[in-house]
């Protein structure tokens, strides 16, 4: 059970009374978190999710309510935090930072249809144009800079080759990256996986978990995206789910031709992010909480599918 702070009625209850949602019904704490406690609460108005921030920086919070304040002013499907009859949103309960959200519909597609890869597309494709117009600003955290600072640490946990391998990628991504003409920017979701999305049917309920959020590179947080959403399990691409997903994203952003040509190593470049954080939680910096890893190999296996295969042609 990942709720690592329990509270009780009473607590619940004169949290609440903080804001216009009514009064307590019931609550009950989400199993699925891995690194804050979550509660489903009711009121007799309606459903809310209440969430207590266990780690990290909690000066960077501002930085997600205006996020999620202004996607939710743009009618992006998320769950802008409520305010309390202060205007308030971020709040603190048991000593913990806090922030109360309207409960989204659905559940997370674990394989996505291509309804939902269209879905999907379209609505990342009307946050990236709009969040380049957002005035908040959060650097990437795991970005090139933290590839090349970082990947130091678990190259003594890998094989020779793994090791070349990752080192290889790294000086080749400087030497594209860093050459090249700026890449769009905006306020990214840096996290976007199926299972930070729910869905009702076919239709997109919400995007959540927007605690990696930051700017940076738009051309970023869509290969997140693709490297997830369109890959089969031997790391390939399926060419249905990708084209469903683009071709919506394309028709609310087009890119740019920089964009494009960096397209391919960008797919490497996010494949390998995820394959480096996930052994720095095995090997260097494990969980605070019981709770197990995600596998490291399943993002090993996709960048080296996207270096023998490439990239798919973009629909258009």
């Amino acid at each position: 059970m990942a709720v690592f702070t329990p509270l009780n009625d009473a607590q619940v209850s004169g949290f609440l009374g903080r804001f216009d949602v009514g009064s307590l019904v019931t609550f009950e704490g989400v199993a699925s978190g891995t690194e804050n406690t979550t509660y489903f609460v009711t009121s007799d108005r309606e459903s809310l999710v209440l969430t207590l921030f266990e780690q990290g920086e909690h000066d960077e919070l501002p930085f997600f309510v205006d996020l999620l304040d202004y996607l939710a002013e743009h009618r992006l499907p998320v769950p802008g935090p409520v305010h309390d009859r202060q205007g308030i949103a971020l709040q603190s309960l048991a000593g913990k930072p806090a922030l109360l959200f309207p409960r989204l519909p659905g559940k997370y597609p674990k394989h996505p249809n291509l309804a939902q890869c269209e879905a999907l597309g379209d609505a990342l494709g009307r946050l990236h144009f709009v969040s380049q117009r957002f005035e908040g600003h959060r650097p990437n955290p795991r970005d090139l800079h933290w590839l090349l600072s970082t990947h130091h640490q678990v190259l003594s946990y890998l094989s020779p080759s793994d090791q070349a391998l990752m080192s290889d990628e790294i000086d080749t991504y400087q030497g594209a990256f860093e050459g090249a003409d700026a890449l769009p920017q905006g306020a990214i979701h840096g996290d976007l996986f199926r299972d930070n999305t729910l869905f009702d049917g076919d239709r997109l309920g919400g995007i959540i978990d927007f605690y990696n959020g930051c700017t940076g590179d738009l051309l970023f947080d869509l290969a997140i995206v693709i490297n997830d959403w369109a890959s089969d399990a031997d790391g390939s691409l399926n060419r249905e789910r990708h084209d469903a997903l683009l071709r919506a994203y394309l028709s609310r952003r087009p890119l740019t031709e920089t964009e494009r040509q960096c397209w391919p190593l960008m797919l490497r470049m996010t494949a390998l992010r995820y394959w480096l954080s996930r052994l720095l939680v095995v090997y260097v910096d494990p969980p605070a909480h019981e709770l197990t890893p995600h596998d490291p190999e399943q993002f090993r296996t996709i960048l080296n599918r996207r270096i023998t295969d490439g990239a798919l042609p973009l629909p258009g």
